[in-house]
């Protein structure tokens, strides 16, 4: 027995940010996204000449959002002149994040951090969200969760309620020209695992598998061109769809071991998130082969059938890419590698892992 669920409505292709409009609906709304002058000031132009202007414009979106931001986040939102009664989120994953955040907050952040650190749901009841991403990668347009960061206590967060689905998705694949090269491959690799650690995952069922293997397919496909040819609206749209794709997937099964050994790469050598995440992916492969009959045809589908030399294959992939698969290049000595192993395993992420704890001690004696 098996299903499959995802509420938000996708508007798709080239254009589709024209359609805020008609997805505000007149509503009082809160506009969230970065700083940048370069595109956000233009977008922030044209979302008011499409929809309004904002009850209260947020801006203060740093990378990995955490408590501090988010509190100060929390409280702009609640001097917003006009009550807002939707959330408008335009950026990449830590904007999309910091919505949500926002939306369930009633302006206050501490209700969110009480979910958070207790895990009592009780009281929120989040804004409607629209999103519009304008990286190929995050996916948390199509999930109900976000990352929130505790940096003073070292710890990653997920918030998750099924409201903070957004209402809508407007995915232009044309607000992802002009990403530098860095963010483009970075974001693309986040979707790659994205779509790979829904395959080998517990939570695996038809629907996200086959949506996973479409996105992993197109991403091993696009994404080195586009790091070649960064203006391809082609290449872009590609990389976007792929993105949606694995999106799509992983918002029903969420993500695995990969994942959850990035965390740690993040908060403590401050290794962007798609690179952490995907560096490990041949590895966590590895390990994963032969553990799972419909897990394998799905690599397969990707990787064809001589899965023996996939891990292999992905690595160099990765290193075409200038992604190292060594985890001492990426901050951490040679024998913090096995302990950041098994903590990973005994996380909520890690534990979504369908493969066996041996077969990756085994993978890892094979990387040495």
């Amino acid at each position: 027995m098996w299903r499959y669920r995802n509420p938000v409505e996708i508007s798709f292709g080239a254009g589709a940010f024209e359609q805020l409009g008609a997805a505000v609906r007149d509503r009082p709304y809160a506009l969230v996204t970065y700083a940048d002058a370069v595109p956000f000031d233009g977008l922030v132009s044209r979302a008011s000449a499409l929809a309004g202007t904002p009850a209260v414009t947020i801006r203060n979106v740093p990378p990995n959002p955490d408590f501090q931001s988010l509190t100060e986040s929390c409280r702009a939102l609640a001097a917003a002149a006009a009550r807002p009664q939707l959330v408008v989120a335009i950026g990449g994953g830590s904007v999309l994040d910091a919505a949500k955040v926002l939306a369930a907050s009633d302006g206050d952040f501490a209700r969110v951090r009480a979910h958070l650190e207790t895990g009592a749901a009780r009281g929120l009841a989040p804004l409607p969200i629209v999103a519009v991403p304008t990286t190929a990668g995050t996916g948390s347009e199509v999930t109900c969760w976000a990352t929130v960061w505790d940096k003073g206590a070292r710890r990653k967060h997920s918030l998750a309620h099924d409201a903070l689905y957004p209402e809508r998705a407007l995915i232009d694949p044309l607000l992802t020209l002009g990403t530098p090269r860095g963010v483009t491959v970075a974001s693309g690799l986040d979707a790659l695992s994205h779509a790979l650690e829904s395959l080998w995952n517990v939570n695996a069922n038809p629907v996200s598998a086959a949506l996973a293997v479409d996105a992993a397919r197109t991403v091993l496909e696009t994404l080195p061109a586009l790091a070649a040819d960064l203006a391809s609206p082609d290449l872009r749209q590609r990389m976007m769809r792929a993105a949606t794709l694995a999106g799509l997937a992983f918002s029903n099964t969420k993500t695995a071991l990969a994942h959850s050994l990035s965390y740690h790469f993040t908060l403590h050598h401050g290794v962007p998130h798609g690179i952490a995440c995907s560096f490990s992916l041949p590895l966590v492969m590895r390990s994963a082969l032969g553990c799972d009959p419909g897990c394998d045809a799905a690599l397969q589908a990707i990787f064809g059938n001589h899965l023996a030399s996939a891990p292999a294959r992905l690595g160099e992939f990765l290193a075409r890419l200038g992604v190292s698969t060594r985890a001492e290049d990426h901050g951490i000595a040679a024998g913090e590698w096995r302990r950041l192993v098994d903590d990973a395993l005994a996380g909520e992420r890690g534990k979504n892992f369908l493969g066996r704890r041996e077969a990756l001690l085994d993978a890892l004696l094979a990387a040495e």
